[in-house]
């Protein structure tokens, strides 16, 4: 029977461009200093003009099977999560699909700004415990960098482009996930969105003229959020497995902002060097952070078989996500 489910692959793809705090300062009103001070960024990666979100998807999906093991012909569901797809339809599961050469099988996109990901491993979670599937491939991917205005100070030094991707199969009993939280309050949706493009503003000259297919955001607002969000779902999470702070050997927060980490581990009482950081190199990349970050955190030695995990995260909406993973006890494939 069955227990849960875990990861037994994970992947990344980052783009080539590196975009510096000092290249930045050259084209808008800002310097190296002030957006460290404010952000933790040093720099972001930007997609090539040729390159969409199904590109990094791609990348990531496929190191991640190399790592797993698994060949194309075994997954049994793929899971999107993506703010910036190639297009509206098809969804961004269908395109990798065709490229990875799987069968026909389940391919959806998931929508829930920077949450997204962690909203798909828990579908993900989901079907491989009520038997829909046994081996599911979950991938956050963005381009941020084309729904960026590079002219706004205020949004332009947080975005960058990036893919990651996990492989989840059946756990043994104690092992892999232990526990989900997932949240949404709509009365946060003006604070960050964009406001144009879709089926309330359909793209038109007018809300070109006005910005409106950019990132809009209320930085202050965003920011009170996010730490509040941060540490409730990272500690429902925790309850919900009947686990407290003390149990916790790592972290894995989404990289938006280094100050709204620190904040978030001085209120849920767990030391700093227990959250893996990396916005310094890549910035604020949507549902692409916890993946990369989980991925880089796995290669650095920062997570161990046996060891307690949080994966947490917050977005636009509002949005907000937690897990807690137990790294490890993957049930071998079927030959």
């Amino acid at each position: 029977m069955r227990q849960g489910s875990t990861i037994v692959g994970l992947g990344r793809y980052l783009p080539g461009r590196i975009l510096t705090n000092a290249e930045l300062a050259r084209t808008v009103d800002t310097t190296d200093e002030w957006i460290r001070s404010r952000t933790g960024v040093e720099e972001r990666r930007i997609a090539a003009p040729e390159e969409a979100s199904s590109d990094l998807a791609y990348g990531a999906a496929r190191e991640a099977l190399e790592t797993a093991g698994i060949g194309p012909a075994e997954i049994d569901l793929i899971i999107v999560g993506t703010t910036t797809p190639d297009m509206v339809f098809p969804n961004v599961a269908c395109l990798i699909q065709k490229r990875l050469g799987t069968r026909t099988v389940g391919c959806l996109d998931v929508s829930a700004a920077c949450s997204s990901f962690v909203y798909g491993l828990s579908v993900a979670h989901g079907a491989i415990v009520s038997g829909q599937a046994e081996t599911v491939l979950v991938v956050g991917a963005e381009t941020l960098s084309r729904i960026t205005n590079w002219r706004d100070r205020a949004t332009c030094v947080l975005f960058g482009d990036c893919g990651g991707a996990a492989v989840l199969r059946p756990a043994r009993k104690g092992d892999g996930f232990l526990s989900f939280t997932l949240g949404g309050d709509g009365q946060g949706g003006d604070a960050l969105q964009m406001k144009a493009g879709g089926s309330r503003r359909p793209a038109s000259y007018e809300t070109i003229e006005r910005g409106e297919h950019y990132i809009a955001m209320n930085g202050s607002e965003v920011y009170q959020f996010a730490v509040r969000a941060l540490c409730d779902a990272a500690a429902q999470a925790l309850r919900e497995a009947d686990l407290g702070p003390a149990d916790v050997d790592f972290v894995i927060p989404h990289q938006a902002n280094i100050r709204i980490i620190e904040s978030a581990a001085r209120r849920l009482k767990i030391p700093m060097e227990k959250f893996f950081v990396n916005v310094q190199r890549y910035g604020n990349t949507s549902a692409a952070s916890i993946p990369v970050a989980l991925y880089e955190a796995a290669a650095a030695g920062c997570v161990r078989d046996g060891g307690l995990g949080v994966l947490v995260t917050f977005g636009a909406g509002y949005t907000w996500a937690a897990c807690t993973i137990r790294w490890g006890g993957g049930i071998r494939r079927r030959a």
